[in-house]
């Protein structure tokens, strides 16, 4: 018996330089996502220009060189690292003979393989339909190819046979449907502020550790690659923090620079579990070249969902992997820590529950057998660790509520 190798496509990155972002970065982060497609990088090519060619993005005189090196390089698909038009699409396939698409179809494609649960699917094919809507006048033949390899998962080609009116029809009924799953969602964060759920969101830049450290806090059993966009689906799972307290963990999609719009609308519901957390988990990859521009647009998508106000905590993942910190990057406040190999997380629990609203007190109480009704609820309310009866009372170690506060302090138990 042999085994079918699933062949990975020969892939040629384009960038135009027109001076708006690192052209030369945000193209190694453009190979970065097409090794997560299933696709090698064989050619880079980067034009600087004043302004995009309206026709071709590119120059012409560039693209007839990319002409060339698609045949010589066999090349199987052409990525640019912008946004293209349909009319752009289809002039540079004309010229290079190879399927061509752009970095937002690219991000698509990945979410669309890399989408597990029926609301990952939804948000995803909701993402593709808006993106390609407005380009269906410009596709022509490409409506009538069913094609396959990167940027054509997801929904279908055959999908976009349709007339616009059916493809707008189809946004709403998943738009409804995606609503009906953002309401029990809404439901769910109630009923936990409800129960007095404190609520930790980890967010951070795509492949920065997220799962790995969920995983390492509570055997969560996610998906942790080192790829980007390894998983799309929020997960939640609570854990005891330093002080006693509860504290749902909640996972978040990663974050990347220019995340497309479409994908930004989609996973709003998502993303928005962080806008409703007590406190934020900011991951960062402290070995990336990259990592203060990867938590700058971290930052900026959070201030964007309207986290203002929100008690952020910067953990310094991977901290293994490099020898020393730069303190400006890491910050006062920030706590260092290895997800991979459990190094810092003492320190790093200790700093969410510090950074959390003192809702509840560990504190060692001696009540006497008078106040029976107080114990009672401390029970209710908080938790208790350990109870002991003595000659003089109930001995407990407890997580007292704040509204007992006043109540409990004259019974703080002072070792003789």
């Amino acid at each position: 018996m042999t085994e079918n190798e699933i062949k990975r496509e020969r892939a040629m990155l384009c960038a135009v330089d027109i001076g708006e972002y690192d052209a030369e970065r945000s193209l190694d982060e453009l190979e970065e996502l097409a090794d997560t497609a299933g696709a090698d990088t064989i050619v880079r090519v980067i034009q600087k220009r004043p302004a995009y060619e309206p026709g071709t993005c590119i120059g012409t005189g560039r693209l007839s060189e990319m002409a060339e090196l698609c045949e010589r390089e066999d090349i199987d698909t052409i990525i640019f690292d912008c946004e293209l038009t349909a009319t752009q699409i289809r002039n540079i396939e004309d010229v290079c003979g190879v399927h061509t698409i752009d970095r937002t179809m690219l991000i698509l494609d990945i979410f669309a393989q890399r989408a597990t649960t029926h609301e990952g699917r939804l948000q995803v094919e909701i993402a593709q339909y808006k993106y390609r809507l407005p380009r269906l006048a410009g596709m022509g033949l490409k409506l009538s190819r069913l094609g396959g390899g990167i940027g054509t998962r997801g929904p279908g080609e055959t999908k976009l046979e349709t007339d616009k009116r059916h493809i707008r029809e189809r946004i709403a009924s998943l738009s409804r449907e995606l609503k009906e799953i953002e309401k029990r969602r809404g439901l769910h964060r109630e009923r936990r502020k409800k129960d007095g759920v404190l609520v930790c969101a980890i967010v951070g830049y795509t492949n920065v550790g997220k799962s790995t450290l969920l995983n390492t806090l509570t055997d969560a059993g996610i998906l942790a690659e080192n790829k980007l966009f390894a998983t799309l689906e929020t997960t939640s799972r609570a854990i005891e923090l330093p002080d006693g307290r509860s504290v749902m963990l909640v996972d978040t999609v990663g974050l990347i620079s220019r995340l497309p719009h479409h994908l930004v609308e989609a996973f709003k519901s998502t993303l928005e579990e962080a806008a409703n957390a007590d406190v934020i988990l900011h991951i960062v990859d402290a070995s990336s070249d990259d990592c203060e521009r990867q938590a700058r647009v971290t930052l900026e998508l959070l201030k964007e969902l309207g986290c203002e106000g929100i008690p952020v905590v910067t953990v310094l993942n991977k901290c293994d992997l490099v020898p020393y910190i730069d303190e400006l990057t890491a910050g006062e406040n920030a706590v260092r820590i290895s997800a991979k190999r459990g190094e810092g997380i003492p320190g790093m629990l200790q700093a969410i529950a510090d950074a959390l609203p003192q809702s509840a007190r560990k504190m060692k109480l001696l009540i006497p057998f008078s106040d029976g009704a107080l114990l009672n609820e401390i029970r209710r309310d908080g938790k208790v660790f350990s109870e002991e009866y003595t000659a003089e009372g109930t001995m407990v170690d407890a997580l007292v509520d704040i509204k007992l506060y006043s109540r409990v302090e004259q019974y703080k138990y002072q070792d003789r």
